[in-house]
């Protein structure tokens, strides 16, 4: 009888799952400020669609720069200039 090497998959596993936007959402928010854990990056990197992340980076910056020129036009027209 001979023994295998190689250990048997079982035929039951699901697959890993993809992320989800509320946690492609969440990687890019906790990215941008450069908290984001090792084990969160390894998910997305493992299991994530390149192109959501690269959508939801630019969607996010692009919000990012209209509020910091709202607020600085906001606080010029209230200092009268």
């Amino acid at each position: 009888m001979k023994s295998s090497a190689t250990p048997r998959v079982q035929q039951n596993e699901a697959p890993p799952r993809k992320v989800g936007l509320l946690a492609t959402v969440g990687s890019v928010l906790m990215a941008m400020f450069g908290v984001q854990s090792s084990k969160a990056r390894e998910r997305d990197f493992s299991r994530g669609s390149p192109a959501l992340f690269i959508g939801i980076g630019i969607a996010m910056t692009v919000l990012f720069i209209v509020v910091l020129v709202s607020i600085v036009r906001l606080l010029l027209r209230r200092a009268g200039l």
